[in-house]
């Protein structure tokens, strides 16, 4: 069963998203799905995973200079 982690980034255009592209492409499995919806307020990225955590992630995109922090 697959996990939906809802993230606020401060990613906020497509050539940030870009830049992550094959970052977070390297972190998720052959089945997972990720996408930010840079539309809402908060920039959001959902990541559609059956075995990543949120702390991987939110490592991932904090390494890479942006803020991430999962929503509940």
């Amino acid at each position: 069963m697959k996990n939906v982690l809802v993230f606020k980034t401060s990613v906020s255009g497509k050539s940030e998203v870009k830049k992550l592209k094959p970052l977070l492409n390297g972190l998720v499995n052959q089945n997972d799905y990720w996408n930010f919806d840079l539309e809402d307020c908060d920039n959001i990225l959902r990541v559609e995973t059956q075995s990543l955590s949120a702390p991987s992630i939110s490592s991932l995109l904090q390494k890479s200079g942006f803020s991430c922090e999962e929503l509940d």
